[in-house]
């Protein structure tokens, strides 16, 4: 997927908001809690994501794919996708809605509610 791809997908879930921090990086948060950024890795987008632990041991050692700088070594589950082959388009959609999904159901029962999430 290409950066403007990936950016198009995290502003299409619902309640998802964007900013832009940490230099030039697209953040993608709900209810304020983060769940993508998206940013460049070398010649392409690399985007960052919350993974489960499973899933954080099994994509770490995937090529393409590593423990998220600053994130993962805070103890942290992301991981990044910044190289080729790394994931296949509809895997990273998946993981990115995995990720969404995550923060979402770490907000406050009253946040979920003033979203429409309950």
């Amino acid at each position: 997927m290409t950066r403007d791809e990936i950016k198009a997908f995290c502003a299409s879930l619902p309640h998802a908001s964007h900013v832009v921090q940490w230099g030039n990086s697209d953040v993608y948060k709900i209810g304020g809690k983060l769940f993508a950024v998206v940013g460049m890795g070398g010649e392409a987008a690399a985007v960052t994501f919350k993974t489960s632990h499973l899933a954080f041991e099994i994509l770490s050692d995937s090529p393409g794919l590593r423990p998220a700088p600053y994130l993962a070594s805070r103890g942290l589950k992301w991981i990044q996708n910044y190289a080729e082959p790394g994931l296949s388009d509809d895997s990273l959609r998946d993981h990115i809605r995995a990720s969404y999904d995550m923060a979402a159901s770490g907000l406050t029962k009253k946040k979920r509610a003033e979203l429409g999430l309950v």
